[in-house]
């Protein structure tokens, strides 16, 4: 019997210290990911820096064209910095630009010293201290608005809540670090009918809401927090879905900087004993009620967004909720996300996902959208917050 040698596995050998220094740099990520980051920042701040400079295309001439987009985008850079900086960055370009000097004496009859005076290391000395006191302000920045981002997820609903007969899923994905979308599932005691007629008035009720206010980042979010404090106030106080609506937009119009921070928002109370529906839809985007059959309504009813005018009325819409039928109540964020030829997902699409996904459950049709999002914009950048919840009945 012929033994054969088996083949000794190379030993485990430490990353050299150029692996580990590049592995720190790049927190492990592959080329074409750290390309595709770098793509997707690249057009993020190039949108930021280039807003407002539609109007140069109407310059005939290319190369005048060219030249003051070029000297608009410099100002556009130079005017987020401090004068202080502004000044560095300037003497910083000039000495990169600037020749480099040289001066010569003798020392002795046959002995010559030229000293070089390299001004181009010294301007790109200053551009590295502005960028350091940049990266500082980025880092203390970052610190509060991770804190403000812990304190708005403490606002928004954890696991969904659980309705026997019913199926809940949601999710929300901020273009910024915080975001001006809300959605909540409150429930509220079995006081008020809020206008849809029922046998029990008592039943409880539960009130699903999905809100976009105007703008995004920390204005945004700020809004969204008193915008949450007030409804959660009133849909604990017993009164029914237009007093409470319209309770929230008074205090939002003292809010709303003359209606500059207005909210749109998708109000829906659910009696989940028979599945009737009372809704009020603010200005938002039309909420989607597929039925089992496959027919789609719109939930329109309601009025102008909140936070306008303070006296605007609403009207209640009715509607019911039967077994296998699926509310998808989305903000714009979902159906207006652009690919990179700047074609938008659009609500036909979102729609078909429905179709297609409609024997799952909700959080398994959430997951095939944000794929399917994910996918259709590939490296552009977000450019506004997305939130989606989805209701069905039935299993």
């Amino acid at each position: 019997m012929t033994s054969h040698p088996q083949a000794i596995p190379p030993p485990n050998r430490a990353p050299s210290k150029a692996r580990r220094f590049w592995l720190r740099v790049s927190e492990g990520m592959a080329l074409n990911q750290l390309w595709s980051q770098f793509e997707k920042d690249a057009r993020s701040s190039y949108r930021l820096y280039s807003a407002g400079l539609d109007h140069l295309q109407e310059e005939p001439s290319r190369f005048r064209r060219a030249s003051r987009k070029a000297k608009a985008l410099f100002w556009a850079i130079m005017e987020k910095l401090t004068p202080a900086r502004r000044v560095l960055v300037l003497l910083g370009l000039i000495l990169l630009f600037f020749p480099t000097g040289e001066s010569t004496y003798r020392t002795g009859e046959s002995h010559v010293e030229i000293h070089v005076l390299d001004l181009h290391v010294w301007g790109g000395l200053l551009l590295l201290l502005v960028l350091l006191l940049e990266l500082a302000d980025r880092v203390v920045m970052k610190r509060d608005l991770e804190i403000a981002k812990d304190i708005q997820a403490w606002l928004l609903p954890g696991a969904p809540l659980q309705i026997p007969g019913y199926q809940i899923a949601y999710a929300t994905r901020p273009a910024n670090t915080v975001a001006g979308d809300y959605y909540d599932v409150i429930l509220r005691p079995g006081q008020v009918s809020g206008g849809v007629p029922s046998e029990s008035p008592n039943q409880d009720r539960i009130l699903f809401v999905v809100a976009d206010v105007a703008g995004k980042s920390i204005p945004a979010a700020m809004v969204m927090a008193t915008f949450q404090a007030s409804l959660r106030t009133l849909s604990t106080s017993g009164v029914s879905l237009p007093e409470m609506v319209a309770g929230v937009n008074r205090y939002s119009c003292s809010n709303s900087q003359g209606g500059v921070r207005f909210t749109t928002a998708f109000l829906a109370e659910l009696n989940p004993a028979n599945g009737d529906i009372a809704y009020i839809n603010a200005g938002h985007n039309v909420p989607v009620l597929r039925r089992k059959s496959g027919t789609v309504e719109r939930l329109e009813a309601g009025g102008i967004p909140i936070g306008i005018f303070a006296e605007s009325p609403y009207q209640v819409g009715t509607t019911r909720l039967e077994n296998g039928d699926w509310l998808v109540i989305f903000t714009d964020g979902i159906v207006e996300a652009e690919d990179g030829k700047q074609d938008e997902y659009g609500e036909q699409e979102l729609i078909r996902l429905v179709d297609r996904e409609s024997g799952s459950a909700p959080m398994e049709m959430l997951r095939k959208m944000l794929e399917e999002l994910d996918v259709f914009v590939g490296n552009t950048p977000q450019h506004d917050d997305m939130t989606c919840l989805l209701l069905k009945r039935g299993g």
